[in-house]
């Protein structure tokens, strides 16, 4: 099992959850609003504005799938939270020993 963890604008939520309800078996998804800031490298001009603003909203998601699952789920969130521009997010993939359900003590 893979546990998937991204980083994205919270504007794309609706188009990656309508996508990743398309993925058949998909197990669902935690949503959590965070903020962030981007590399200080990746902005050419940085303004006083930038200083005093440069945390922005963003929304985290994760998802807990079958090793087999994973280049799909983080394909779909990258085509859908990508626009091109400074700022877009992060995706990451990190393994997970075990996962249970609490409703009934089941194994994933």
């Amino acid at each position: 099992m893979k546990e998937i963890r991204a980083v994205l604008r919270p504007n794309r939520l609706h188009a990656l959850r309508a996508a990743l309800r398309k993925i058949p078996d998909f197990p669902g998804l935690t949503v959590m609003d965070v903020k962030g800031f981007t590399a200080p490298a990746l902005i050419d001009n940085p303004t006083i504005k930038d200083d005093l603003t440069d945390f922005s909203g963003k929304i985290m998601i994760c998802t807990v799938v079958a090793d087999g699952m994973t280049d799909t789920v983080t394909d779909v969130i990258m085509r859908e939270g990508r626009t091109g521009q400074i700022g877009d997010g992060l995706v990451w993939v990190v393994p997970v020993e075990s996962a249970h359900r609490i409703r009934d003590g089941s194994n994933l």
